[in-house]
């Protein structure tokens, strides 16, 4: 039974608490910290669960009465193509960035402080620049007379300019840009936390460097491989205005059939439709990651 069940049943218990000066003061200290919440409560409503219901609500009714048939719309033809290419490049760019941001968050960690802050001060310098900004300076770099094209033209590597801009390879290289930080900054996050003689510790028996490092290192920075692929492919689910540039509307996700369907077909029910969907995706990659790991790791929040 419960204390606050004793309390009720027992009115000496019920009178001792009333004049507990412990018990009044820890009733006063809920009640402030519920008071102090409120405004962070209300925000959360005003700003997250309403335009969230506003949303759901518009994805089942139209014209006065209930309908699936924007849920329907999103698992055939083009809706499903669509989400089926946003999760491959999804997949794709993960992939591409934890390959290239394991060894990077590896050097760091395995620097001095001084240094390790050197090379994150390195990474983390592109989020001083817009988004917008860093797709165009790959479109500049990337396009049939860019900088790449006409370097290869000039070294006689080539005889006419590739296509690596308006196409999924081009998108893919400038969301990797932008999205490598996410993946270095966990993975290093966990990286500083294995503790140095254990690598050590496995030398010292006879392991060699790479057995070592696979039997040891790697195991103990799963964690964070999980934290950085969780954000950076859930990142890359929502991704809007590198697609849109980079792909030439050639590589069409998610984000770009809402933006259409708004701002072309003013359907706001099958963009409704195609946002719960993503969204229901993204929890689905939550939870699944949860049960691997506790969500306050993949959030960063220790």
């Amino acid at each position: 039974m419960t204390t606050a069940k004793r309390m009720f049943q027992d009115p000496t218990m019920l009178h001792a608490a009333a004049i507990d000066p412990a018990v009044r003061h820890q009733r006063r200290e809920d009640r402030t910290m519920l008071l102090l919440m409120v405004p962070a409560l209300l925000t959360i409503v005003v700003l997250l669960v309403v335009p969230l219901a506003w949303l759901s609500w518009q994805s089942i009714y139209h014209d006065g009465a209930f309908t699936l048939v924007n849920y329907r719309r999103v698992f055939t033809g083009a809706y499903l193509d669509t989400f089926l290419l946003t999760f491959k490049l999804s997949f794709i760019v993960t992939a591409v960035t934890l390959l290239l941001g394991y060894p990077v968050a590896y050097f760091a960690a395995s620097l001095p402080p001084r240094w390790s802050a050197l090379v994150l001060g390195m990474v983390i310098l592109p989020f001083w620049t817009s988004v917008l900004v860093r797709t165009y300076a790959w479109l500049v770099l990337l396009q049939r007379t860019g900088l790449i094209n006409k370097a290869l033209l000039g070294l006689g590597l080539i005889e006419r300019p590739l296509q690596l801009s308006y196409n999924q390879f081009g998108t893919v290289i400038a969301m990797v840009h932008i999205l490598l930080p996410f993946m270095v900054l966990p993975l290093y996050s966990a990286m500083q936390k294995i503790p140095a003689n254990l690598s050590q510790a496995g030398a010292s028996l006879g392991g060699s460097p790479l057995h070592v490092f696979l039997r040891v290192f790697l195991p103990l920075s799963m964690s964070g491989v999980l934290a950085g692929a969780t954000l950076v492919f859930v990142l890359c689910l929502g991704f809007y205005i590198t697609p849109e540039l980079m792909g030439g509307g050639k590589s069409m996700m998610v984000s770009m059939i809402v933006s259409r369907n708004v701002e072309i077909y003013n359907s706001w029910g099958a963009a409704s439709a195609v946002s719960v969907a993503l969204l229901i995706c993204v929890f689905a990659v939550f939870y699944a990651v949860s049960r691997v790991i506790p969500l306050e790791k993949t959030l960063g929040a220790r």
